[in-house]
């Protein structure tokens, strides 16, 4: 039984915060967050994670959200209907509910690995469940989140019978909850290492226990795609390559050869398996081990010149503070890649940073291209892929930025 009936059931008030009267309006923008300087007191002594009710400071109920008394994101709401009942079948409605979203937005045929549940983006905060093949690979990101995680975790046993579920709640973010990182397997079988997925008709090898996120960069699902159309016949560099996503589109449509750069020696493996795992021809990859930022300094001092470049960093800024230092990393690398392409080439750069916005990162790629004296020209906006949706009551679901640059 959900806290909500336990508390009804042995007549205790459910537990509640209630707003300050000057932030009495902000539940009308149905922002999933309520921040700790919003709220007037919290009554009934909720525990960590528990569903409580949002009232006005009048007193009023306005919905629902999960109690994290150890982070500034005080509420994370989870309903704006006064008369939600937040059980097992409503976390049932919204888990169907983002299902039946990616049966009409990913082509299934060609795609087995995506993203089912985006979080607050799909009204279940902090949540996240990657499809990879038959397995699931789940992260429970909030206090609240980790307080359903086993009335969820039955019904995606339930809904979706997967062959097994992985955890992969061993990030940071969850200090700020003052959670604990936890990761292993919550159900069926333990999933091979690697396992294999099928992505718009290319197969990739991925790491669900060791990798990056939940083991792939699912979110750069699109614009791999977008990217295969620019480099038959081309010199591509390939950085921050991670195992080899846009290296494998590259080869597969007929690339004439493809520099690989990545400091991890295991995604670089990774990268070669998944080479061979589509038959492509091994001696038009060279894969460099080393850092990106030396590597591209090294070829700028040896002129050497590409056809197509992909810039696709790890988060720079993992708060606001550290925007202004991220600034000056994205400027440095895409004015190095700018200066490395020969003339009509293309550059696709990107941002992960949430914190960094879109107009932001335009500029700082702007500011690279006046910096390299060349005539640098935007033809097309990335952003993450469809199964990564962005409610537009919470813009911090917008997170991945992307731009594709023609110079001359």
């Amino acid at each position: 039984m959900d806290s909500q009936n336990i508390r009804k059931a042995s007549g205790l008030k459910m537990p509640s915060a209630k707003l300050k009267s000057s932030r009495d309006k902000i539940i009308h923008n149905r922002h999933h967050w309520i921040f700790s300087g919003a709220i007037e007191k919290v009554l009934g002594n909720p525990a960590k994670g528990e569903t409580i009710e949002i009232l006005k400071s009048n007193g009023e109920r306005i919905g629902y959200g999960s109690y994290s008394p150890d982070s500034q994101i005080r509420v994370r709401v989870l309903s704006f209907n006064p008369e939600e009942k937040i059980d097992d079948d409503f976390l049932r409605r919204k888990i169907i509910s983002s299902v039946e979203l990616r049966k009409q937005i990913i082509n299934q045929d060609d795609t087995n690995a995506f993203r089912i549940i985006n979080a607050e983006n799909d009204s279940l905060p902090g949540v996240v469940v990657d499809k990879y093949n038959e397995f699931l690979v789940c992260q429970f990101l909030s206090a609240g989140a980790e307080f359903l995680k086993k009335n969820i975790i039955e019904i995606l046993i339930e809904e979706l019978n997967p062959e097994g579920i992985y955890e992969r709640s061993d990030v940071d973010v969850r200090k700020k909850e003052n959670l604990s990182p936890s990761k292993g397997i919550l159900y069926g079988t333990e999933p091979d290492n690697p396992i294999e997925i099928k992505e718009n008709g290319i197969n990739f090898f991925i790491d669900i226990k060791e990798g990056h996120k939940t083991g792939f960069y699912l979110d750069q699902s699109e614009n791999r795609k977008i990217f295969s159309e620019f480099v038959k016949d081309k010199t591509v560099l390939n950085c921050f390559a991670y195992s080899g996503g846009f290296s494998v589109y590259a080869l597969k449509a007929d690339a004439k050869k493809v520099i690989n750069v990545e400091t991890s020696g295991s995604a670089n493996k990774l990268a070669m398996e998944n080479v061979r795992l589509n038959n492509l021809d091994e001696n038009k990859i060279e894969i460099i081990n080393d850092d990106v930022f030396k590597v591209l300094r090294k070829f700028r001092d040896e002129r050497k010149s590409f056809d197509v470049i992909v810039l696709d960093p790890p988060k720079f800024a993992e708060n606001a503070a550290q925007v202004q230092k991220a600034g000056k990393g994205y400027k440095d690398i895409n004015l190095l890649a700018i200066k490395l392409l020969n003339p009509g080439g293309i550059l696709f750069t990107f941002s992960c940073s949430g914190h960094v916005s879109p107009d932001l990162f335009q500029k700082i790629v702007a500011g690279a291209a006046i910096d390299s004296e060349r005539e640098v020209k935007m033809i097309k906006h990335l952003s993450q892929s469809p199964d990564h949706p962005v409610a537009l009551n919470f813009p911090e679901g917008l997170y991945l930025k992307g731009l594709v640059c023609i110079s001359d």
